[in-house]
């Protein structure tokens, strides 16, 4: 062998091209990533402590949340400096939405409060469900759902709603991609009403994504009826909705509203309210009186005539 050739190695195995034939889907897995908000305007010094710190909060987090074995059993995970992202065993997924985002929000709350302001960790986290590689290996966790997870982290929504919220107040924002929300919300299974999510469209700046999804608060502070987070096309349709509930109760109480009534008495009275003392019509070419005369009266009441009552009749 020449001293200069390169030892024999295996090359990797080649994939068959998308769309020739048929094979398994990768394992359907929960996906949740997390990203510290204004990572990058802390000093360097502290970005270490910010990036040890995440993986603990998550993890007493989930404890507190009575769901350990999501954060024990994880699957491919992997810190991004300023965040951290896992799979999971999807069925769990409605306990991931509810309880454990709230239980977030009050441990990252517990934890600024005693950080005395040195060191503020307030996260954007996104859930995902989809087929990506698990087999075990370092390369684990590839797949659509898994670049998906990572764009709604980024997407518009999200970032604007933790940005626009009070920083004493909201700890956490999520966003749920679609799937995710009629797999586990919409379906019933999460502890959750549905008025709790609102829908979002998620947009990356500088990137061909945009898709439904769902923004969740569990602490929520300032508006979220704001145009620079839900987006102009989902105010419009919740104006034009409000417009027509409006209009709908407007014809219920049109409906239900009681007729108007006309007492008409020719040649006599008509008592609708209350009359002090006494009640006197004087007859000029019949009987008419001026003013009105409304309910109980008090004396005598009768047609009091001056002259022929009969004359011309």
């Amino acid at each position: 062998m020449s001293e200069f050739s390169e030892p024999h190695t295996a090359l990797p195995q080649a994939t068959a091209a998308p769309y020739t034939r048929s094979r398994r889907l990768p394992p359907y897995r929960g996906l949740v990533a997390v990203d510290a908000k204004d990572f990058t305007g802390y000093p360097a010094i502290e970005h270490d402590v910010i990036s040890r710190a995440i993986p603990q909060l998550l993890r007493t987090s989930f404890e507190r949340a009575g769901i350990a074995e999501v954060w024990n059993d994880r699957r491919f995970p992997d810190s991004t400096g300023d965040g951290f992202v896992f799979g999971f065993d999807p069925t769990v997924m409605p306990f991931v939405v509810h309880p454990w985002l709230s239980t977030l929000q009050d441990v990252l709350t517990e934890f600024n409060v005693h950080s005395m302001g040195a060191v503020r960790i307030r996260l954007r986290v996104s859930l995902h469900i989809g087929p990506v590689t698990d087999a075990g290996e370092q390369e684990d966790g590839k797949g659509t759902p898994r670049n998906d997870t990572h764009r709604l982290l980024d997407s518009r929504p999200v970032k604007a709603m933790l940005a626009a919220s009070s920083e004493n107040i909201t700890q956490v924002a999520a966003i749920l991609s679609d799937r995710c929300y009629q797999d586990a919300v919409a379906s019933g299974y999460t502890g959750r009403h549905l008025d709790h999510f609102t829908e979002v469209p998620a947009t990356v700046e500088g990137k061909s994504f945009a898709q439904r999804a769902w923004l969740y608060v569990p602490a929520p502070s300032g508006s979220l009826y704001d145009r620079r987070i839900l987006g102009d096309q989902v105010i419009e349709d919740q104006e034009a909705r409000t417009a027509r509930d409006d209009a709908g109760q407007e014809g219920v109480r049109n409906e239900t509203a009681p007729p108007s009534v006309t007492n008409r008495a020719d040649n006599g009275n008509v008592n609708t309210g209350t009359v002090h003392g006494g009640q006197s019509v004087s007859n000029v070419g019949g009987d008419s009186f001026g003013g009105s005369k409304a309910g109980t009266v008090h004396g005598r009441q009768g047609d009091t005539v001056r002259g022929d009552k009969n004359v011309g009749r």
